[in-house]
C-alpha cells in the first residue's frame, strides 16, 4: 500500500471513529435518561398505575399495560426514547417484537406528519393511515407469534 493510500485509509477511520462516538452520544442523550426514568418508575406506585388503566386496552396486542410507555414515547418523542423505555420494562422477545412491529409503522408522529404536510399530504389521513397500519400488525402479530 502507498503512502497516499495508507493516509486515506487512517483519515477514513478516523472520521469513521469520531462519527461513530458522536452518533453514539446523541443516542446516548435520549436512551440512557428515558431508561432512568422509567427505571426509577418501576419502584413507585406509577408504573403500576399506568400499567392497570392500560392493560385492557394493550392486551389487544398481547402486550402489559406497561409497554404503553413504550408506544407514546415511539408515538410523540422518537424510536430511540421508545427503545430507553423497552429496555427498562422487562419484556418478552415477543412482547418487543410485537411493539417494534407497531412502533416501525406509527412513530415520531409529530415530526414526521410535520414534514408529510410539507409536501401536500393531508395531516390527518397520515397519522390514520399510520396509526391504523401500527394497530392491525399489533392485532395480527398477537395472534401470529
Amino acid at each position: 500500500m502507498n503512502k497516499t493510500a495508507k493516509t486515506l485509509s487512517i483519515n477514513t477511520l478516523k472520521r469513521g471513529l469520531i462519527s461513530g462516538i458522536n452518533v453514539t452520544w446523541e443516542l446516548a442523550k435520549i436512551v440512557v435518561p428515558i431508561s432512568f426514568i422509567v427505571t426509577f418508575l418501576k419502584h413507585t406506585p406509577i408504573l403500576n398505575i399506568i400499567s392497570e388503566v392500560f392493560a385492557p386496552l394493550m392486551s389487544m396486542f398481547g402486550l402489559p399495560g406497561k409497554a404503553a410507555i413504550a408506544l407514546v414515547l415511539g408515538n410523540f418523542v422518537n424510536l430511540y426514547a421508545a427503545i430507553g423505555a423497552i429496555v427498562s420494562l422487562s419484556l418478552s422477545v415477543r412482547e418487543i417484537t410485537i411493539l417494534a412491529i407497531m412502533l416501525s409503522f406509527c412513530h415520531s408522529l409529530p415530526v414526521e406528519t410535520a414534514l408529510a404536510k410539507k409536501i401536500g399530504l393531508s395531516a390527518i389521513k397520515v397519522i390514520a393511515v399510520r396509526c391504523s397500519l401500527a394497530i392491525i400488525a399489533g392485532l395480527a402479530f398477537n395472534l401470529f407469534l
